[in-house]
C-alpha cells in the first residue's frame, strides 16, 4: 500500500434535474469547481469522462490514486473486466456469463462476507484501450447499490516521473433510510480500498517487468 495515499477528490459535477438560478446555488456551484482545480489538476480530456448528472435520490463521487507505475502496467491489470479480484480484495470470484471481453459482456461478482451484499451482475459499457478508459455498471445482483455506474481512468502523472494518475468515479442511487453522505462515504472507502490495492500490484509488476528487462542480454 502507498505510504501517503492521496485523499479523494469529486471531480463529478452535480446537476440538478430542474434549472435552478438561485445565487446561493451559483456560488456553491464555483466553489465545488474551484475545490476540484485546487485537490485534483486532471487534464480536461479525462474530466469530461467524469461528468454525471445527478438527480435528487442519486449521489456520484470520485477518487483520484497516483500508481509509481507506467500507464501501460496499469492498465494491463484493470482492463481485466474478467479478472477484478486481481486488485479488489472484496471480490471472492468473477464468472464471466455473456460475452468475451468486450463492450455488453456480463460478469456475475460473488462478494466476500462482512459487506452489505452477496453478489452483482455488472456489464462492461466502455473499453477503450487507446484512451484507457473502463466503465461498467451494476445490472442486478444481491445488493443495495442501485443504478450504480463506475467509470475509471488512466493517464500519465503530470510530475513527469513515468508514473500513472488513476480515477474512479461513479453515480449510484442513495438507499432508502441513508444519506448522500453515507453512501459516498461507504462506496469512497472501497473505492479507495481498491485502487490502494491496485497501486501495490501495478507497482510490483513494475519491478518484476524491470528486473526482466534489465536481465536480458543487450
Amino acid at each position: 500500500m502507498p505510504p501517503n495515499p492521496p485523499k479523494s477528490s469529486v471531480l463529478c459535477h452535480r446537476l440538478n434535474t430542474a434549472p435552478n438560478t438561485s445565487s446561493n446555488n451559483q456560488k456553491n456551484n464555483m466553489k465545488i469547481k474551484k475545490q476540484q482545480q485546487q485537490r485534483a489538476p486532471i487534464p480536461e480530456a479525462v474530466a469530461r469522462y467524469h461528468t454525471h448528472g445527478v438527480g435528487p435520490n442519486k449521489c456520484c463521487s470520485a477518487v483520484t490514486q497516483e500508481i509509481a507505475a507506467p500507464v501501460s502496467t496499469v492498465w494491463s491489470v484493470v482492463r481485466r473486466f474478467d479478472n477484478p479480484q486481481a486488485y479488489k480484495h472484496f471480490v471472492k470470484s468473477c464468472h464471466v456469463i455473456v460475452g468475451d471481453g468486450d463492450v455488453g459482456t456480463l460478469r456475475e461478482v460473488q462478494v466476500i462476507s462482512g459487506l452489505p451484499a452477496n453478489s452483482s451482475t455488472e456489464r462492461l459499457d466502455v473499453l477503450d484501450d487507446e484512451s484507457h478508459v473502463i466503465s461498467f455498471s451494476m445490472v442486478g445482483g444481491d445488493h443495495r447499490l442501485s443504478n450504480y455506474k463506475s467509470v475509471m481512468t488512466l493517464h500519465p502523472s503530470p510530475s513527469g516521473n513515468g508514473g500513472t494518475v488513476v480515477v474512479e468515479s461513479y453515480v449510484v442511487d442513495v438507499p432508502p433510510g441513508n444519506t448522500k453522505e453515507d453512501t459516498c462515504n461507504f462506496v469512497d472507502t472501497i473505492v479507495r480500498c481498491n485502487l490502494q490495492s491496485l497501486a501495490q500490484i501495478a507497482e510490483n509488476l513494475a519491478r518484476r517487468n524491470s528486473k526482466s528487462s534489465s536481465a536480458c542480454p543487450k
